[in-house]
């Protein structure tokens, strides 16, 4: 693992190897820049973009500005710009200054940055110390972003910050289609790819190697525990179905509130908050479940619903346009929509699938189609293209 104190080492050997040649040019330096080393959505998606570049040929330096999760699953050759998350301007500027400097450094041929501050921030200092391209990446709805990161986004992305920016979804075309020309000119649709976590555990041996009840309905969500995310509408399931326990993969600031609302409706017993999982143990923590529930409030992808599904786990996810969107395969659906924020509509759609056997069935079979339409390969090589164009 490399830590924050050895990064001087890292600099000075990506500053002085030697890029490639190959047919079709040389091959390329590619930083991928974001904002927190995590195990989620963001950083899965630029795992997967790393080792597929890296496999062909190309040569991968990840970046985060900060270190948020101790058992973050760290990728080869990875540099940090700051031990944790700046708590004060000195150190916010240590950590700005420490990343103009890496990027000076490593003299990337390109940078892919990733998550709203990462768009922001990594391109603002690469326009500073590169003449490197910048790739932006699209991964946060606009709700997640506060008014001048979204200003200073598109600002950006108009004046030329950003050479391309992709999108992951057409929802988000959609969103970002009131935008300035100049900012929709630059953007280009890159569906995700995702990693298949397909089940190879029985569902008792799942549940033993995380301490979970072997004979109870469990639902679960892998996702952050933020406000957003909306777990307090899957712990509100619990009190009417005295059999149903919840798990929830995943880290985050909203633990302590989800705690005391286990707390205050006597269900405590029946949480079990499992921390943040590895990508590796991800398909263990799946094959574990009886419905994956996922009420969140907004989603540019929801890539976390994609692999349950994916993965044979009945779903029942928030009926936003762009769950509706990925989450369907040949326009048949592969989870159940409904308004989460309706008590009684969603514990209606869970009671569903836990009884009803033929329709678990047929999303199960309508979602084997979702890794030909969500296709890892498809996705780094439409990012090869557009590093061809912009480099």
């Amino acid at each position: 693992m490399l830590h924050y104190q050895q990064n001087k080492d890292l600099d000075e050997t990506s500053a002085t190897a030697p890029a490639r040649p190959n047919g079709s040019g040389r091959k390329l330096h590619v930083l991928l820049a974001q904002t927190q080393a995590e195990n989620a959505g963001a950083q899965e998606i630029s795992r997967l973009l790393g080792a597929g570049l890296t496999a062909r040929g190309h040569r991968v330096t990840n970046l985060f500005f900060f270190r948020k999760s101790d058992s973050f699953d760290e990728p080869p050759a990875t540099l940090y710009c700051a031990p944790s998350r700046p708590g004060n301007p000195l150190a916010l500027l240590g950590m700005l200054w420490t990343l103009g400097r890496h990027i000076r450094t490593t003299r990337p041929d390109a940078v892919l940055t990733f998550q709203h501050f990462g768009n922001v921030i990594g391109a603002g200092v690469t326009r500073l110390v590169s003449r490197a391209p910048v790739v932006a990446n699209q991964v946060s709805s606009a709700l997640a972003m506060s008014w001048p990161v979204r200003t200073a986004d598109i600002a950006m992305g108009s004046l030329g910050f950003f050479d391309c920016i992709t999108l992951n979804s057409q929802d988000m075309e959609r969103e970002y289609s009131r935008y300035p020309a100049a900012y929709r000119s630059r953007m280009v649709h890159v569906p995700h790819g995702f990693d298949d976590k397909a089940l190879t555990l029985s569902k008792e041996a799942a549940r033993g190697q995380f301490n979970l009840p072997p004979d109870r309905v469990l639902l679960g969500c892998a996702a952050r525990l933020h406000p957003h995310k909306r777990l307090d509408l899957a712990i509100g399931l619990l009190p009417d179905q005295p059999s149903w326990h919840l798990a929830l993969a995943g880290q985050g600031a909203d633990e302590a509130r989800l705690r005391q609302l286990a707390n205050d409706l006597n269900v405590a017993d029946r949480l079990h908050l499992l921390g943040e999982i590895p990508p590796g143990r991800m398909a263990d923590f799946l094959a574990c479940l009886d419905v994956f529930v996922f009420p969140t409030q907004a989603e540019t992808f929801g890539l976390a619903a994609v692999e349950a599904a994916n993965a044979g786990v009945p779903s029942v996810v928030t009926d936003l346009p762009v769950l509706r969107e990925v989450l369907s395969y040949e326009g048949r659906p592969t989870a159940l929509f409904v308004d989460a924020s309706d008590h009684a509509k969603l514990s209606a759609a869970v009671s569903r699938l836990v009884t009803d056997k033929q329709l678990r069935d047929e999303l199960r079979q309508n979602a084997k189609g979702l890794r030909l339409r969500y296709s890892v390969d498809a996705m780094v090589e439409e990012y090869v293209r557009i590093l061809d164009r912009v480099v």
